[in-house]
């Protein structure tokens, strides 16, 4: 696979690579994808233990999934 970066984002990989913290580019390009992963995950998981604790003080919301969404689509248009 090859992908491009901007400038920006070129001197990121560029300059961890140069500290040796990276041996190279693909490492730290690796590494950032499984840290985005591995936070992805972490965050579902918090949500899931609020909500169960939500639950089980019999709290729940009337909006339906269609409304998150809706709600979640308007954010990201604003």
């Amino acid at each position: 696979m090859t992908i491009e970066l901007s400038p920006e984002l070129e001197k990121i990989v560029n300059a961890k690579v140069a500290s040796g913290i990276y041996p190279n580019a693909h490492e730290f390009i690796r590494e950032a994808i499984l840290q985005w992963e591995r936070l992805k995950k972490s965050r579902l998981d918090e949500a899931i233990v609020i909500g169960i604790e939500q639950a089980d003080r019999g709290e729940f919301s009337k909006r339906t999934v269609q409304d998150i969404i809706s709600a979640k689509e308007t954010q990201k248009h604003n």
